[in-house]
């Protein structure tokens, strides 16, 4: 079904962008793989075209960078231009502050990568989709789209904006072939806790101890079963949480290594 289909991943330098890369590669699409740290994404589309054959394009990108991402995207080699599917995965949260103590530096940072940024790179492709008049959009949202928690603040709002966003697109798009569709993950063992805590690890790894997270895997097999359903049928969002994980704050604390 997916054979040879051009899957753009935004973000693919790690956790879910990568776990995608690797479940789309092995339906065998080529992958165009995108992110800030180009020498991660050479080295897993080395990977993946040793354990699959896969063809990737590989791109040094900031999402947040408009101008650069339409210079790319306006000059991708004629047999790569084709986007079937999108996956606006890049992301990220800085920091659990109150409104009255946070930097303006990390808000900055998270409204121009959650929402400038999948808008910068949405309004670059889709044109193109429309077009060809086909194609699929896949926006990884969060369960913080649905709910704030404390400290949650700006992060949650662009959350939010992307769900807004994804719907909007969806009544944009209506005549055309085009799907579109958001992937809402609770919480996910992957390096964001790390970047929403500047880079400590330490810290970081302790978000993920009080129960069994999901996997990035787990993800990305989701984002490819809305991308595997008949052209008559569109997954408009799916909410995926761990089993110990009622609500963003609503959890059973029963620890990493129990059982399941």
């Amino acid at each position: 079904m997916l054979k040879d289909k051009i899957v753009f991943i935004t973000g693919a330098s790690a956790g879910i962008g990568t776990a995608c890369a690797e479940a789309f590669a092995r339906e065998g699409c080529r992958l165009i793989l995108a992110a800030r740290r180009l020498e991660k994404l050479d080295t897993l589309a080395e990977k993946l075209a040793a354990d699959h054959g896969t063809k990737c394009h590989t791109i040094e990108l900031d999402v947040r960078d408009r101008e650069r991402v339409n210079d790319v995207i306006e000059n991708f080699p004629a047999d790569w231009a084709g986007i079937d599917i999108l996956i606006n995965n890049a992301g990220l949260s800085r920091g659990l502050d109150k409104v009255q103590d946070a930097l303006h530096t990390d808000w900055e940072e998270m409204i121009d990568t959650n929402v400038k940024g999948l808008l910068w790179v949405s309004r670059a492709v889709m044109p193109g989709m429309v077009e060809r008049d086909k194609g699929h959009v896949i926006n990884i949202g969060s369960i913080a789209g649905r709910q704030v928690y404390p400290g949650g603040n700006v992060y949650c709002a662009t959350k939010y904006a992307v769900r807004a966003i994804t719907q909007g697109m969806r009544i944009d798009l209506l005549g055309t072939k085009i799907r579109c569709s958001s992937v809402d993950p609770g919480m996910v063992e992957t390096e964001f806790s790390e970047v929403r805590f500047h880079g400590d690890k330490e810290k970081g790894a302790q978000t993920y101890q009080n129960f069994p997270p999901l996997k990035a895997e787990d993800i990305a097999e989701t984002v490819l079963f809305c991308a595997t359903r008949p052209p008559h049928v569109n997954i408009h969002d799916v909410l995926i949480m761990p089993q110990d994980q009622a609500a963003v704050y609503a959890s059973h604390p029963r620890g990493i290594g129990k059982d399941l």
